[in-house]
């Protein structure tokens, strides 16, 4: 998704910082009856994850090792790519050079890309009453891209498929989608399995505006005066029945950009694990679309995992106070970009989204980016808090203005794997970050749909109520009277 679309629509950068801090902080589930137990998970969860990595360390001594070959022996999994804009809305070619995006063929490869989850995202207002259609039309530009280079793509359906393409001399690049925010499904669940069907292996269940059955993070009212607390209502009845049938299906539930209530009615309710597909660590950056430390060891106890954003607005407190500074002290830009946001969400618009994202771009390089080191810290602490086991990569490609200094495309994953060699991290366990731990938790996903599959589905039938009947004896019912034989007559 677009971060300075979303920025506008929650007033993230047009010197509002403080409230969103306000926001992050009292984002937090009012209901905390589990936050001992959750407190004392998170110390054991760091203990256990610390003496695992000092253990393999000892074992192997991965800091002169060959980050590169670690890296290309890897499946390397990316769970969010906002390229289908590009591809829908520019006609843009990935077999040529994206410029200053961040993905095309050549880069993928240069980066040893395995697996790519397409982001199928739906503006919400400018497609208010035709979401599901504009999905639709992004997910047949996916087709169309991989139908146009049938040599280096392929759509995988799931973890079978992506093993058998990623094995041998002539490995093609995995094409997978999610589906950003519920929106598009449109209440419908229907739509949902369509979209299962057309190749989508994930649905976050918000995008930055809520839905009518799910409260999002970015849209969240603002505290009460009096007690502090924002108003969540998390999950209704209805979300639920859609988390249910996304087990059913065996798609993976997203819990990036939900508020935390949401995401806690979530994990209650999903019996397979779910995925964070796009999301850092809030204890390193204060925003409510990153995840607490006790989200990180909820989501760890029930198996899921947390794929970090390379955005600079989710990995760096300093960088969103400079950007701060900056939108308050060039207000012309500000009105500059809202003239073009507002052409762009009018119907037919003659600008397209590459545009937005130039002049975001443009824009942010007065703003210095932050260092490389803080995408690092991010997958560190949460490597450290819910375990090695629980964290992966969701880049966000293009759908953000600004990364950190050294990622500039998909062909910069390789920095990730020296770097982590650098801290520590044993190759086995950099695998896992790199994709072992998404693909582990979509077999998970996988097995439990085959599991529901296989159980008595429950009674749906209507109850027929019978007659209410009394304990006492009916009256007995009089017979009734036989009708007289006809008399015969007499001869005369």
């Amino acid at each position: 998704m677009a971060y300075f679309a979303r920025s506008l629509c929650c007033c993230l950068l047009f010197g509002s910082l403080a409230l969103t801090h306000a926001v992050a902080a009292a984002a937090s589930p009012s209901n905390r009856k589990d936050s001992a137990a959750l407190e004392s998970q998170k110390k054991s969860a760091t203990a256990s994850s610390t003496s695992a990595s000092r253990a393999a360390t000892s074992a192997i001594t991965p800091a002169k090792a060959d980050y590169r070959a670690v890296h290309d022996s890897a499946i390397v999994v990316d769970t969010h790519a906002d390229t289908p804009m590009r591809f829908a809305d520019d006609s843009f070619d990935p077999g040529s050079d994206a410029g200053r995006g961040h993905w095309d063929l050549a880069k993928a490869r240069a980066g040893n890309l395995g697996v790519e989850f397409f982001s199928i995202w739906v503006e919400p207002s400018k497609n208010k009453d035709h979401a599901a259609h504009r999905a639709l039309d992004m997910i047949d530009s996916v087709y169309r891209v991989v139908a146009a280079h049938p040599g280096q793509l392929a759509l995988a359906s799931g973890t079978k498929e992506i093993r058998a393409l990623r094995t041998g001399p002539h490995k093609k690049i995995a094409i997978l989608m999610g589906i950003e925010g519920g929106h598009a499904i449109e209440n419908d669940l229907s739509i949902l399995r369509n979209y299962y069907r057309l190749g989508a292996r994930y649905m976050t269940m918000t995008w930055a505006n809520s839905t009518e059955w799910a409260q999002s993070s970015g849209d969240l009212p603002k505290p009460d005066p009096e007690t502090g607390r924002v108003k969540d209502p998390g999950l209704n009845d209805f979300g639920r029945q859609i988390v249910r049938e996304m087990n059913r299906i065996g798609m993976m539930v997203d819990v990036s950009h939900v508020s935390d209530r949401t995401f806690y009615h979530t994990l209650t309710v999903s019996r397979a694990p779910v995925i964070a597909s796009h999301s850092s660590s809030r204890a390193l950056t204060n925003s409510p679309r990153n995840m607490t430390d006790e989200m990180l060891v909820a989501l760890a106890r029930s198996g899921g995992v947390a794929m970090v954003n390379f955005n600079c607005g989710f990995l760096s407190d300093d960088y969103n106070k400079r950007s701060a500074d900056y939108w308050r002290d060039h207000p012309q830009e500000i009105t500059r970009y809202r003239d073009l946001y507002r052409k762009y969400m009018e119907d037919k618009s003659q600008v397209a989204f590459s545009q937005l994202q130039e002049f975001e771009a443009a824009l942010n390089r007065d703003v210095p980016r932050p260092p490389f080191s803080v995408l690092v810290d991010h997958i560190d602490h949460i490597a450290k808090v819910a375990g090695v086991d629980h964290v992966g990569i969701g880049s966000d490609f293009d759908g953000v203005p600004c990364m950190p200094q050294g990622m500039n495309s998909v062909a910069d994953l390789p920095k990730i794997t020296e770097a982590l060699l650098q801290r520590g991290y044993t190759s086995e366990q950099v695998h896992k970050i790199l994709g072992g731990n998404l693909l582990r938790v979509f077999a998970d996903v996988e097995r439990v749909s085959r599991e529901l599959a296989s159980e008595k589905p429950m009674d749906m039938r209507r109850e027929v109520k019978m007659p209410e009947q009394s304990d006492e004896p009916k009256p007995k019912q009089p017979d009734a009277a036989k009708p007289e034989a006809p008399k015969k007559e007499e001869p005369k």
